[in-house]
């Protein structure tokens, strides 16, 4: 697929050129022959792992081709002049992720106690964390509770972020990403930038092409420059990954702190259930039971499973009365029927791979 991206990359360099300068016919056919370009080294391997990345560019590359069709004309796509978006500040807060005490512990000492005391750290401190674990654990909450609790501005990336609208210029995207980063801590505040699902971004494949390689590179060389001991702004990488033995050794090394988001344990389970139950019409519910229920769940499936426990009395609701007056309480009937129906969605096997990994790599 190398070889094809390249090939997609010079077209569309040339279709962006020849749309800034008004022809708009020699632009068509340009973006036109990236486009089956792409098409082809899709066609050729279908299990890419960054194959939903190019679809999305090669969607966006299409609404290109009809706008131009019908003289509708926006900006041309990956300009130059395209801003990073700063999310909106997150609402989550320290208190809302529910367990996950020593994780939390070791990003106090990371991030947070450095950005409120900075002078009682006079050999720095951390700038990278990863966040690694089976899915539905707190990892994305996690990151953004940081952001809130230390008053910072909040960047989320994903490989979309990187790849779908810079095809063949992953790296400038990564490097404007750390560029917007360090102006906005210059300024005075901190920054955390999150990289969910880390591994399709930065992980190493067999089959991977170009532009993730030098996304990978680039990336490196923006984290290594966030440790010069010269700088005291607060610029925070955080990345999350489901599959911590995809990446490689040398961005590993890159993250003072590893740090593993397993599944709830006994009284997280507790807590998160108490706290969901709250939020719902319920009777007769036995929260130590439905602890005992929940082993080997995560986070996201107990959520799910009183989810799917209450939309049963809504079910009922809208097949007695058509959606008039209230749902009754939700009952431990409810929930074990719920239960029935969602099996753990980690398994016992993938659980030892993450130990194992932690026990490897783990750095607190």
């Amino acid at each position: 697929m190398g070889k094809l991206e390249q090939v997609a990359h010079s077209y569309l360099h040339k279709a962006f050129q020849l749309e800034k300068n008004g022809k708009k016919d020699e632009a068509l056919k340009n973006y036109k022959i990236a486009a089956n370009m792409i098409k082809k080294a899709l066609e050729l391997e279908p299990d890419h792992p960054l194959k939903n990345v190019y679809l999305e560019y090669l969607d966006h590359i299409n609404n290109k081709i009809k706008l131009l069709q019908s003289d509708m004309m926006p900006e041309p796509i990956g300009g130059e002049e395209e801003e990073i978006e700063l999310q909106s500040k997150p609402k989550v807060k320290w208190e809302d992720v529910v367990g996950l005490e020593e994780a939390k512990r070791a990003i106090e000492e990371a991030i947070i106690f450095p950005t409120k005391r900075p002078d009682l750290f006079p050999l720095g401190w951390p700038r990278g964390i990863l966040l690694f674990g089976p899915p539905g654990c707190g990892k994305t909450m996690l990151a953004a509770a940081i952001a809130s609790e230390i008053d910072g501005e909040f960047i989320y990336v994903d490989a979309a972020t990187i790849m779908s609208k810079w095809l063949g210029e992953a790296e400038k995207n990564v490097a404007k990403i750390f560029k917007k980063a360090r102006e906005i801590a210059k300024e005075g505040r901190p920054v955390v930038i999150f990289i969910d699902e880390v591994d399709s971004l930065l992980g190493t494949y067999s089959n991977e092409v170009g532009g993730e390689v030098r996304a990978r590179n680039q990336f490196l060389k923006e984290m290594d420059g966030l440790q010069d001991k010269g700088e005291r702004y607060f610029v925070y990488v955080i990345a999350a990954t489901n599959k911590p033995w995809k990446l490689d050794e040398g961005f590993i090394r890159r993250f003072e702190k590893r740090i593993y988001i397993p599944l709830p344990d006994e009284e997280a389970r507790r807590r998160l259930i108490e706290k969901t139950l709250a939020r719902l019409n319920h009777n007769g519910i036995d929260v130590e039971e439905l602890v005992r229920l929940t082993e080997g769940y995560s986070s996201a499936d107990i959520v799910a499973i009183l989810r799917d426990a209450h939309m049963i009395t809504v079910r009922e609701l809208f097949k007695e009365t058509g959606g008039i007056g209230d749902p009754r309480p939700i009952t431990m009937e409810d929930v074990k029927a719920a239960l029935k129906r969602r099996k753990p969605s980690v398994k016992p096997e993938t659980v030892k791979m993450y130990e194992e990994w932690a026990k490897k790599h783990g750095a607190y």
